[in-house]
């Protein structure tokens, strides 16, 4: 028999090998997926090889879901294209002895977490300091979020100039301590189901409690202009943004993107696709950063998502399990695999999957989860124990059965995959 001969029935052999293994996973994934408990909910899931460009499972992988914190992916990739590799901490002009200082929506300055101090250093330089923080063309609450969330820990209000993460952090050891301190005398030991007052800047915290707490602010002019006169009393606001403008920089990005995608975090997110527009312009928009990001890196995803915000709050959100992967994809291509898995949480080991997931002797899941009321999906990437990396986007839509076992299914199901493919 010819070499060549030889060589075409050893790839015969491989495709039929290949074609076979394929067919026995959509039919274990199919049996799965009719199973009594998907009967009453919305599923869409798709698998891709991206070495050989196969797609290994689909199912509604073209319809829309809503996505919950799964929309942090879109986040990430816009945020990986469209800022540089320290974060843009705010943008400057200088004349004379006055420093103006311009907003980027910067979320880490002062961050409990960050303590990036950045602008605060930059200002001690100067006898006069002008400050420019209402250049945010967003409202202060994303469409489609729950009103009742106004008092979470993880509903901040947006703005172009974020100063200890728009919350004040509360906690009870020897002493009651407050960040930032100004608002100590703002805090009640009135038992209260709530954390704040709706609309003002009072909070309620039993002084019994030990454990600490983060509540949002309430934020307008006179709260901006009370957190800075403490940090910097000769400071100036101004609205009149200077022709000229530099920017200076502050932590790495990747710290700030990894903290976003392990705790997701949804100020995080919000707050990065606004500095994100500020890269196109000194008026910020997360809107602007999204159509730019759709009409530009992402124009030719085949179902166009409705994407509304930066952390997946809104339930107006409609993105398609397709659409995940393609994104997953374009990032698997361009970013070296130790960083890109770095920034996700890896199952059974960090952030959100530190409880799921979990391999044999190392995390075969890396992946960001999304979780609303009766909403559930994972979407990133699964390596097979030959030692394939699949993509992939699992998404359950108005389920009334406890989450714990949609994730319970979801792991039955990635285990197969990991073990048979």
């Amino acid at each position: 028999m010819s070499p060549i001969n030889k060589y075409l029935i050893f790839i015969s052999i491989l495709i039929i090998g290949s074609s076979c293994k394929s067919t026995r996973i959509t039919k274990q994934i199919n049996r799965d997926l009719e199973t009594n408990f998907y009967n009453n909910q919305f599923t869409g899931f798709l698998v891709y090889n991206p070495k050989t460009k196969d797609t290994i499972y689909q199912h509604n992988a073209q319809k829309y879901f809503t996505p919950a914190s799964n929309t942090k992916i879109f986040t990430l990739y816009t945020a990986l294209q469209m800022l540089p590799d320290s974060i843009p901490a705010l943008k400057y002009n200088v004349k004379n002895d006055t420093l103006t200082i311009v907003g980027t929506g910067n979320p880490a300055f002062l961050h409990t977490y960050f303590k990036d101090s950045t602008a605060l250093n930059l200002t001690k330089k100067y006898k006069i300091v002008n400050i420019i923080e209402n250049n945010l063309a967003d409202e202060k609450f994303g469409p489609g979020w729950a009103w009742e969330d106004y008092d979470t820990y993880f509903n901040p209000e947006r703005s172009a100039f974020p100063v200890y993460g728009n919350v004040v952090t509360i906690s009870n050891l020897d002493s009651l301590i407050c960040t930032p301190g100004i608002f100590k005398k703002n805090i009640s030991d009135t038992i209260s189901k709530h954390r704040r007052s709706y609309n003002e800047n009072i909070f309620y915290y039993n002084p019994k409690h030990t454990d600490s707490v983060e509540i949002p602010l309430v934020l307008n002019r006179f709260t901006s202009e009370e957190i800075w006169k403490d940090l910097l009393p000769t400071v100036n606001f101004t609205t009149k943004i200077p022709s000229h403008l530099e920017t200076v920089y502050s932590i790495p990005s990747d710290t700030l993107y990894k903290r976003m995608m392990h705790v997701s975090d949804n100020f995080l997110a919000e707050q990065m696709l606004i500095m994100a527009s500020s890269t196109l312009s000194d008026t910020l928009s997360s809107k602007n950063a999204r159509e730019f990001i759709l009409e530009n890196h992402l124009k030719t995803l085949t179902e166009k998502p409705r994407w509304v915000d930066g952390s997946g709050l809104s339930r107006y959100n409609l993105f398609s399990p397709k659409s995940f992967v393609d994104v997953l994809s374009k990032l698997y291509s361009s970013i070296p695999k130790a960083r890109l898995f770095n920034l996700f949480p890896a199952g059974g080991t960090s952030g959100t999957l530190k409880k799921w997931y979990a391999g044999t002797n190392q995390p075969y899941i890396y992946a960001k989860s999304g979780t609303l009321g009766n909403n559930y999906s994972l979407s990133g990437y699964l390596i097979t124990n030959t030692g394939e990396t699949l993509i992939f986007s699992f998404m359950n839509n108005h389920y009334t059965k406890p989450t714990t076992e949609v994730k319970q299914n979801m792991q039955t199901i990635f285990e197969d995959l990991r073990n048979t493919y």
